[in-house]
């Protein structure tokens, strides 16, 4: 089959923008996620930041796409999701740099950070890294807003899902990110993921990284608890005490907003409000960025490790 004709008419992310993206030369023509059918990529190297059975000793191999089907007001990546910042590539150049991840680097896995505007690329890439014998797990690391018809297309090409569910609250949704039916799609987007994996599974020994399965990130928004409360409930209903989930504090204010909630951190009373439900839920598998606090009360991280700088060679610090 050939799965470059989704980029005609595009709808490859529920915003089924139906932009032809296979026309015209050099990039095309652009959808909703700022980008054609040029293959573009801002960053390809280890990096040491996801949870603890992703990252493991050796780091996760990370590809960044440039472009994102969701532009979120909040975004940490703005350079590549918004203003795009990232160099054309073909599938082989792309090939090459991910051999070295994994036989110099060692990496644990391939991870596609925001791949679904590039998802034709993407199969051809898994497909030719199987022919040459590179069977590190393929990790997709996503908005949580995926096709569910296009995850099933999906489903031969992945062994990790690393969806965010972002909102409960379907005008949050709206004002920050642009798309109403969020909570809808990526309910179902999880649920399909769960259906082709199940919850994310670990190796055996002494690495205990893991190699297939779902595990689902949920970030804490300033001002808005009530959306987390929702959004952790939402997600036992569907599935249970037994689904893996990050619950992440490391919001940081990227630009200037009307409300003034998203100029701040979060506190350290709205992350101790949504842990203490998550484990009064019964949550048996969670994984925790508890925040460090200042002497204002509000919470505080080291801006390198959450707000990379993607001008530069390695932008997650020396590290990665």
């Amino acid at each position: 089959m050939n799965y470059y004709q989704f980029y005609k008419q595009c709808r490859l992310c529920p915003r089924a923008c139906g932009v032809d993206r296979a026309e015209g030369d050099g990039q095309g023509k652009k959808g909703f996620c700022r980008e054609g059918h040029q293959l573009r990529v801002s960053f390809v190297g280890p990096h040491f930041g996801e949870e603890p059975p992703i990252s493991g000793k050796n780091g996760s191999g990370t590809i960044f796409f440039s472009g994102c089907s969701l532009q979120c007001s909040f975004c940490q990546n703005y350079q590549i999701s918004r203003d795009c910042i990232g160099k054309p590539t073909t599938v082989p150049r792309l090939l090459e740099r991910v051999k070295k991840l994994c036989l110099e680097k060692g990496v644990h896995n391939v991870n596609l950070v925001t791949p679904d505007h590039f998802f034709p690329h993407v199969i051809e890439l898994v497909s030719r890294m199987r022919e040459e014998n590179l069977n590190v797990p393929i990790l997709y690391n996503v908005s949580g807003y995926q096709s569910v018809e296009m995850l099933k297309v999906l489903e031969p090409y992945a062994d990790i899902y690393l969806p965010d569910f972002k909102y409960s609250d379907s005008h949050l949704a709206q004002r920050l990110s642009k798309v109403k039916d969020y909570p809808e799609k990526a309910l179902e987007a999880i649920v399909e993921m769960v259906r082709q994996k199940g919850f994310l599974h670990c190796a055996e020994g002494e690495d205990g990284v893991a190699n297939r399965g779902v595990l689902v990130r949920h970030l804490i928004l300033p001002g808005n608890v009530e959306n987390s409360l929702k959004a952790m409930t939402c997600l036992f209903l569907e599935f249970g005490k037994d689904l893996p989930l990050s619950i992440m504090s490391q919001y940081h204010p990227v630009e200037a907003h009307e409300d003034l909630n998203f100029n701040r951190k979060i506190w350290e009373k709205e992350f101790e409000v949504v842990y203490a439900h998550a484990l009064g839920l019964g949550f048996r598998n969670l994984f925790v960025q508890f925040p460090r606090k200042n002497r204002h009360g509000t919470t505080e991280e080291r801006a390198s490790s959450f707000l990379p700088d993607f001008r530069e060679k390695k932008p997650f610090g020396e590290k990665a």
